[in-house]
């Protein structure tokens, strides 16, 4: 095979020259010698390693605990959950945090494309958060609802301003899974229905209620759990048994061809005739209503046909449900085009739930309704000792300040768009890459045996390319339902050097593979 990096003659650092590879150009690499090369991610890189942008922060000398001694707590006084979702067979031990950037306890440097699982939204430790955060601590750390702060007054009419007529009332928690939680309580007690329904393949927390929301066998128990919960086919025109070459809202297209008229869409039409049969067969005659990602998120990042929400939400409605829209991963300017996930399906839900982002990293979750299903929760009392504290209410109000003075939104139109087209170039080089899909900074690159089965890359092989990715300096994450899919979703501050580093240490993660494998 064409080896992809070119070594040339000449100083330290060049230029990447390959006709064979179209953005290789983007990128510089370097030696593993010198400055650049202390500042790798890598003990001994090859001598073709991109080199990674420059960064002018200074990160602390680690002093604290040993890498063996924090495995040993680990293995020892952690759930063992702890051990079984840590990422690499080589774990990453990080330190410090700046902006896009990691540096591990040995004083390694990452480009963070996975931002915490997609939860950094403006940068690690940003400037201007944690002076509010600072501010905010020696002023009053905690008090509850049942006395009056002007943080949480400040915060919710803020964040009520961002979302269109009638969703106006708040109701802050401290996660996703709490807040997809307290949704699905108050869609049941304002419709007095109880049946709710999701996409196959969603995830919309861990908590007993909400488990039965997730549909994705690796987040399962077996217990009793998530009564009155039902899912649908996930409308997913790649994967799926029907998809085509116009389906989603995407600069990218899947590689299947079309057949459909001129605005018409027979994917479409099939997945909704999946709902209807749910509809036929599996729920009472009137449900309480249905949640859905504007983008999957654990699902890897799957994008429905572009009618599917509009469509659905008319016959939830139809059978009196109420239509959640699960912004934890999309909202907050991530898809780029629009602030909220859900206008890019030119709908607008009863409630929107929302974490993550929200607060750059500090716990926090919300759900948002309309005055009239707000109403209906109050035939009880809720009480949430930690929902809407003055650290967590100072933080997220620094949070919309700051995607709006940094321009995050437009970041991610303009840098995730560049990395959509670019992968997708990719995808055309490589037999292993089925997809490209997604807006904004919410990527996601299923990769497949091969282009015609479109059958699941097997985990050794994720792994491998995962790992490689991870030597040569960058953080992804992972998803779908059989862990398929790279998931590319960093904080929005992110630049097109780093977009370029990433695709060309990408590249080459995958060239490697290949070249070891066929």
């Amino acid at each position: 095979m064409h080896k992809v990096f070119s070594r040339f003659n000449g100083p330290c650092l060049g230029w990447i020259r390959d006709p064979y590879n179209a953005f290789a150009c983007l990128a510089k690499f370097h030696w593993p010698s010198g400055a650049l090369f202390q500042k790798s991610a890598v003990k001994h890189p090859p001598p073709d390693l991109p080199e990674m942008p420059p960064c002018s922060f200074n990160p602390e000398e680690y002093k604290d605990m040993s890498k063996e001694r924090m495995m040993e707590i680990r293995r020892q006084n952690c759930n063992p959950m702890t051990m079984k979702v840590t990422y690499y067979k080589k774990p990453v031990y990080i330190h410090q945090g700046h902006m896009q950037w990691l540096w591990d306890v040995d004083g390694r440097r990452y480009l963070d494309l996975f931002a915490g699982v997609a939860t950094v939204s403006v940068g690690h430790c940003h400037p201007k958060v944690t002076a509010a955060a600072e501010k905010q601590l020696r002023k009053l750390w905690h008090t509850t609802n049942i006395y009056v702060h002007s943080p949480l007054h400040e915060y919710t009419e803020k964040l009520a301003a961002t979302l269109p007529d009638p969703l106006k009332v708040i109701y802050l928690t401290n996660s996703g899974s709490e807040a997809n939680d307290l949704a699905m309580l108050m869609a049941r007690l304002h419709t007095g229905n109880f049946d709710v329904i999701t996409l196959r393949g969603s995830y919309h927390g861990g908590s007993p209620h909400t488990m039965g929301l997730t549909s994705n066998a690796a987040y399962k128990y077996p217990v009793a759990s998530g009564l009155g919960c039902h899912n649908t086919m996930c409308p997913d025109v790649f994967a799926g048994p029907w998809g085509g070459s116009n389906c989603r809202d995407s600069p990218v297209q899947t590689i299947r061809n079309c057949s459909c008229p001129q605005g018409s869409c027979t994917a479409n039409d099939k997945y909704i005739g999946q709902l209807n049969e749910v509809f036929a067969t599996s729920v009472p005659s009137r449900i309480a209503g249905f949640f859905g990602e504007p983008i999957m998120g654990v699902g890897g990042a799957v994008q429905y046909p572009k009618n599917f929400l509009k469509d659905t939400y008319k016959l939830v409605r139809e059978r009196g449900g109420v239509c959640i829209a699960d912004e934890v991963q999309t909202g907050f300017g991530r898809t780029g085009s629009h602030f909220w996930g859900f206008q890019g399906h030119e709908v607008i839900p009863d409630m929107v739930t929302m974490a993550k982002g929200i607060a750059n990293g500090f716990p926090m979750g919300a759900v948002v309704t309309t005055p009239e299903i707000a109403a209906s929760f109050g035939k009880g009392v809720h009480f949430n000792t930690f929902g809407g504290n003055p650290v967590a209410c100072a933080i997220a109000s620094s949070v919309l300040d700051t995607m709006e003075e940094d321009g995050t939104q437009q970041i991610s139109h303009d840098v995730g768009t560049y990395l959509l087209t670019e992968l997708a170039k990719m995808r055309d080089k490589y037999e292993i890459i089925g997809d490209v899909r997604g807006k904004g900074l919410q990527i996601g690159v299923e990769m497949v045996k091969d282009k015609a089965s479109r059958k699941p890359l097997p985990p050794a092989a994720m792994s491998e390319i995962f790992e490689d990715t991870k030597d040569m300096g960058v953080l992804i994450g992972k998803g779908g339902v059989y862990g398929q899919t790279f998931r590319i979703k960093p904080p929005m501050c992110i630049t097109r050097d780093d977009a370029d580093f990433f695709l060309a240490v990408f590249n080459h993660a995958l060239h490697n593979y290949m070249e070891d494998h066929h």
